[in-house]
Order: C-alpha cells, then sequence, then structure tokens
C-alpha cells in the first residue's frame, strides 16, 4: 500500500482521516466545562443573600 501525505490526499479522504482520529466524550459535554472569568460582571454574585 502506498502512503500518501494528507497534505495531498482528497478532501473526502482527509475527512475521513480526521473522523476515525477524533476521541468520544463519552456523553460528556465539553461547553459545560468552561470556567467563566471573574472579570465578567454577574448579577446573581451581586445579591446573594448574606447568612446573617
Amino acid at each position: 500500500m502506498k502512503l500518501i501525505p494528507l497534505n495531498k490526499q482528497s478532501k473526502k479522504e482527509q475527512k475521513k482521516y480526521h473522523a476515525c482520529r477524533r476521541c468520544d466524550w463519552n456523553g460528556l459535554k465539553p461547553t459545560t466545562r468552561v470556567v467563566k472569568s471573574k472579570k465578567v460582571y454577574d448579577r446573581k454574585k451581586l445579591h446573594k443573600p448574606d447568612m446573617d
């Protein structure tokens, strides 16, 4: 079997190669794992009730 560099392959073959290399998240949603910046204004954080 002749080995052809990835950038010389057709777009269809490149897509197939990248699809098989892509990993599965096993039900995890990566967008929910993003840590929010502390510089962003958060109205809910401002009006927390005090524990007095």
